[in-house]
């Protein structure tokens, strides 16, 4: 009994005759018609009945056709998933990440995905949530890595990967990085440093100030934390950043805060375009991404750092 076998039975009867499987199949209709003998010869059994006006399959056929679509099937299944493993091995996976990822290390994310699959392309791009999503869009990237906020587009899949948490940086030597318990009314009178309007951190700055009960003076914006760092530790004013980026290595010194209450940020998680279906190497590394979240520790955070320089 040969595979090839199998598709003739199986088409004749899909097709209800030897002429229309055979076009369909794209040999020609003596080959059908002989290999169909030859197995029904080799079974003892008649899988068709054959008239001058049409081709029926025997009850001996209706069995047999069942078995052999559930074979071919099994079969179909089998190519398709070495082809996903072949795509797998041999893909290419573009990845955008925010300044702003909480406790989640994405270089040990991807150094330890590079190892899982050191067949795999991968590229990294930084940029701001709203870039990187517009990446996204464009096909430019299969995956960003960032704040899931509210308004989060419904063409867009998210799974959350780790929390972030909102501090107050400040001047070296300012005064509130010398006072105790602070909350962000305190800071009313100071100018602020944010993001552009209509950015995510911009919005829950004026969202929080409002619970406050004040609207905060943005005199300088910047489109990255690495900016707001650079301003505040300049001494032109205060802003909200993200605790990993204030707590992180580069950068010039300022010092930060808790509030009290402490503003609310979204959670850092994985996005990309359900529009867009992923690649099997995509869908790999997303995979990966979230498994490595619930492996990674949340490093625990000084209660009230005060002028700590960074």
């Amino acid at each position: 009994m040969e595979l090839r076998q199998l598709s003739y039975v199986e088409a004749v009867a899909r097709y209800g005759g030897f002429t229309r499987a055979a076009e369909r199949l794209h040999v020609a209709q003596s080959a059908v018609s002989a290999q169909i003998r030859a197995l029904e010869a080799e079974l003892g059994l008649a899988l068709f009945a054959r008239t001058t006006r049409r081709v029926a399959l025997t009850p001996a056929g209706e069995l047999f056709v069942a078995r052999a679509r559930r074979v071919l099937a099994e079969l179909d299944g089998a190519r398709t998933e070495l082809h996903e493993i072949t795509a797998v091995v041999n893909g290419r996976v573009g990845i955008g990440a925010t300044a702003a990822l909480g406790s989640y290390d994405m270089a040990q994310a991807l150094a330890r995905f590079r190892d899982r699959f050191p067949g795999i392309a991968l590229r990294l791009r930084s940029g701001t949530a709203t870039s990187l999503l517009g990446a996204l869009d464009e096909g430019e990237l299969d995956l960003v890595v960032g704040p899931i906020y509210a308004d989060l587009p419904p063409r867009f899949d998210a799974l959350p990967l780790t929390d972030e948490h909102l501090l107050l940086a400040v001047p070296i030597g300012h005064a509130l990085a010398r006072t105790g318990r602070l909350t962000l009314g305190e800071a009313r009178d100071e100018p602020f440093v944010s993001t552009p309007v209509g950015t995510g951190l911009r919005w829950i700055l004026e969202d929080s100030c409002r619970s406050a009960g004040f609207t905060p003076r943005v005199e300088f914006e910047t489109a990255t934390y690495a900016g707001i760092r650079d301003l505040v530790s300049a001494g032109l004013g205060v802003g909200l950043l993200a605790k990993s980026a204030a707590e992180a290595a580069w950068g010039p010194a300022i010092a930060i805060r808790n509030l009290h209450p402490t503003p609310v940020h979204p959670p850092i998680g994985v996005m990309h375009s359900r529009d867009r279906p992923l690649s099997p190497a995509a869908q790999s590394c997303r995979h990966h991404l979230v498994e490595l979240a619930g492996h990674q520790p949340d490093p625990s955070h000084r209660e009230d750092p005060t002028e700590e320089p960074l």
